[in-house]
């Protein structure tokens, strides 16, 4: 399964415990929202995996 994982604070134990969990079986990618990101490359994204979660 293809996850995304928007983190818009930037990352937390809890996220990174869980995105560490979910990748040893998972394709996982993290948008982390602090970072500058286009618009158009999130939604690209979004549209492209399977699950996504906004932390």
């Amino acid at each position: 399964m293809k996850i995304l994982h928007i983190l818009n604070d930037g990352p937390t134990g809890l996220s990174s415990q869980i995105i560490n969990v979910q990748s040893k079986d998972n394709e996982v990618k993290i948008i982390d929202l602090t970072k500058e990101k286009s618009y158009e490359s999130i939604i690209d994204d979004i549209f492209l995996y399977d699950k996504v979660i906004s932390w």
